[in-house]
């Protein structure tokens, strides 16, 4: 039976005097990949980063309505937003490893909580390498530098050092728009392999991409949330005109 893992309730967010995101209901299953798709500038990115509250950091945001991760508002006064971004982990565009090793870019995360032994964090760094499928491309060079790496290598080290926290949920914001060809065709197969553990969320430009990994598809314009559905049958019967149109090229 499929769960349920996140899910928004009337979701509005403004930057400024800029309404984004319009009355957005979504639910996200557990143990999925979700993928949103859509034009550039209708919302996809501004939503995945709701989901660990990223969009905090942009002053002039305002957000109305709610996030529920299982039952619990993220949004709700009190939440601990360091504890949410911990358990949602979010890995980026372009790949962006700290100016550090191979292990302390995996390690960081760990060893600033302060609550795990030094052979702890030595073996979550080893698991989360090998769950990202780097370990043997980088098990003899730990202590290199994380810029040593090649662009497909680094996007996988910022993929486990979000899974080296345990985390329920991954958010991937176009991935592997940076990438080349073998790289992305890497990165697809890794989360197909990941959702067996987390979780996954994927922002992407890349229809055929949504197509090929996705288990869910959103497809959001102008804001709003205009189809929601298993992605065999959003890609093959779409309901509404506009999704259909995007899919053929008529617009994107």
């Amino acid at each position: 039976m499929v769960k349920e893992q996140i899910k928004t309730k009337d979701l509005n967010l403004w930057f400024g005097s800029n309404h984004v995101l319009k009355d957005v209901n979504i639910t996200i299953y557990e143990k999925k990949i979700t993928a949103m798709i859509g034009p550039s500038g209708c919302g996809k990115s501004t939503l995945l980063r709701c989901f660990n509250r990223m969009n905090d950091l942009i002053d002039s945001t305002k957000i109305q309505g709610k996030v529920l991760l299982h039952d619990e508002d993220i949004y709700a006064q009190g939440a601990n937003v360091t504890q949410i971004r911990t358990r949602i982990g979010m890995v980026f565009q372009k790949p962006n490893p700290f100016p550090k090793s191979i292990y302390n870019n995996v390690a960081y995360g760990l060893a600033i909580q302060g609550k795990h032994s030094k052979s702890e964090i030595s073996h979550r760094v080893e698991q989360s390498l090998k769950d990202a499928w780097l370990w043997d491309e980088v098990k003899d060079r730990l202590h290199e530098s994380a810029f040593s790496l090649s662009g497909g290598q680094q996007q996988r080290l910022c993929i486990a050092r979000a899974l080296a926290n345990n985390p329920e949920v991954i958010l991937l914001d176009e991935p592997t728009s940076a990438l080349d060809p073998q790289s992305t065709a890497k990165i697809e197969e890794l989360c197909v392999n990941l959702k067996n553990q987390v979780t996954i969320l994927i922002v992407t430009h890349n229809i055929a991409q949504a197509g090929r990994i996705s288990d869910y598809t959103a497809f959001m314009y102008l804001g709003e949330l205009v189809e929601f559905g298993a992605s065999d049958e959003l890609f093959t019967v779409p309901k509404d005109k506009r999704t259909e149109a995007y899919l053929t090229g008529a617009f994107g």
